[in-house]
């Protein structure tokens, strides 16, 4: 029987970040595909490298949970600054979201004209300045100290954000950006899809202000695909491919762990699983019931791959935004990730391209085979087809290569189909599922759980669960 301290199942963010941070104890590592990464994964694919979904690498400054981690873990990854964070580009109009403050309001200033926009960005660009100023940052239950821990968070927050707290994002765009276009409104709203899962209708005013504000800070492109990050984090790792996880039982001092090749103990189990997914892992009655109480989020991506023979210079990213929802989506734009022309590794070929939007898992989960093909060559088509009319020097025979992902997609290869937890509002904050569990030992990581997607919302989660871990 192999004896471990820390057993972390899942090689996401959040189990390639707190294995990092742990790298001095006994702790083994089990992912299911080939890759490391799961969501953020790089690929190889008919001689050709791809990243699964978006590339924007945002948080690796001074004084934030991601460089501090990357720090701790003594691993400095290979980046390059983007100047331009994203080019927004809407009925052939476009945005680029740079971080100069200035020369961003200059540019919204002529394509969404409104007397209050510096009120309103300049607003949204200091509560994410004061956020993450936080010294005492903390969510988790179960457990006395966790409890005063997150009561001391709370009043910090009460104490630096006041009654804006209280204030909700949709009420605050309406008062500032009185009279707001529907142009500049699904700007908005297909931005905050993309960092926050959903739109300005149920969040507050904070969640608004975090949403919107990545641009405001350093955001890299990552050399070597996304796949590099977790391949140097977990370098000194003991780490287990093509192992996946089929059984954990709770015994009286540790947990047995039960795989597709062997068997194992842990002291502790960390499960960077979606917490949709955890219940299967388990037997116990009340362990299934616990992961059970959580409602599926049903939102996922439809990602597109492809390798581009052109001699263009493209920008690291875009956003399309148009009139209405995309076929078999929920959202009405879609995000284009371009590796760097000097890429020796994704580039290759030609340009590595991701492109991906927003649809729900259980709609490809729940039609026939056929129907299945169909509405995944719909979308595909819709979308390819559209890219082509807002990059006019890409001819469709530049593409090669194509091929599209679904949620059917992400179950196949990561064992889970839905991208993302949900988004903390007012109405589930107290919902929000914590690292810790009810059960001494078992832990969760990764965006399901707060402080949700995205490097630096699974970072915030990691920072969290180490020190539960380390108590």
């Amino acid at each position: 029987m192999n004896n471990f301290d820390i057993a972390v199942v899942g090689s996401g963010m959040g189990g390639s970040l707190i294995s990092a941070l742990n790298n001095d104890k006994n702790l083994i590592l089990f992912e299911k595909d080939s890759n490391l990464g799961g969501c953020g994964s790089t690929f190889k694919r008919k001689g050709n490298y791809y990243n699964s979904g978006a590339t924007t690498f945002v948080g690796y400054e001074d004084n934030h949970p991601i460089k501090n981690i990357f720090d701790k873990a003594k691993f400095i990854p290979d980046i390059k600054k983007s100047d331009i964070a994203i080019r927004v580009i809407q009925n052939k109009k476009s945005v680029d979201r740079v971080k100069d403050f200035d020369t961003f309001i200059d540019n919204m200033d002529k394509v969404y004209p409104h007397k209050n926009n510096r009120i309103f960005w300049n607003t949204i660009k200091a509560l994410d300045e004061k956020f993450w100023g936080l010294q005492k940052l903390h969510y988790a239950k179960y457990n006395m100290s966790s409890y005063i821990k997150t009561a001391s968070s709370v009043i910090e927050i009460l104490k630096v954000f006041k009654l804006d707290v209280f204030k909700s994002a949709e009420s605050f765009i309406n008062e500032t950006l009185y009279g707001i276009s529907d142009e500049y409104k699904a700007f908005i709203d297909s931005q905050l899809l993309i960092t926050i899962q959903t739109t300005s209708k149920d969040i507050p005013l904070l969640s608004l202000a975090l949403g919107l504000s990545y641009p405001f800070h350093d955001v890299f492109y990552v050399n070597n695909g996304m796949g590099s990050l977790f391949e140097g984090l977990l370098e000194d790792i003991n780490v287990h491919k093509k192992e996946q996880i089929l059984k954990i039982k709770k015994e009286k001092e540790f947990y047995r762990i039960i795989s597709n090749k062997d068997e194992y103990k842990a002291k502790q189990v960390i499960l960077n699983s979606s917490i949709y997914d955890s219940a299967a892992l388990f037997d116990d009655v009340k362990i299934k019931k616990y992961y059970d109480s959580f409602s599926f989020s049903d939102q996922s991506a439809f990602v597109i791959n492809l390798t581009l023979d052109s001699k263009e210079d493209f920008l690291h990213h875009y956003q399309i935004i148009l009139d209405k929802n995309l076929p078999n989506a929920i959202s009405q734009s879609y995000f284009i990730s371009f590796s760097s022309k000097d890429d020796k590794k994704l580039s290759k070929n030609g340009y590595s391209v991701t492109i991906s939007t927003h649809t729900k898992a259980n709609l490809w989960k729940n039609i026939s085979k056929e129907e299945y093909k169909v509405q995944k060559q719909i979308t595909e088509d819709f979308i390819i087809n559209n890219f082509l009319e807002n990059f006019e020097n890409v001819k469709k025979e530049d593409i090669i290569n194509i091929h599209s992902a679904t949620s059917n997609t992400f179950k196949r290869y990561i064992n889970r189909n839905n991208c993302g937890g949900k988004a903390i509002t007012f109405k589930n904050i107290l919902q929000t599922p914590s690292c810790r569990t009810p059960f001494d030992g078992l832990y969760n990581v990764g965006d399901t759980i707060f402080a949700g997607q995205g490097w630096p919302g699974v970072a915030i989660g990691v920072e969290v669960l180490n020190k539960e871990l380390n108590v």
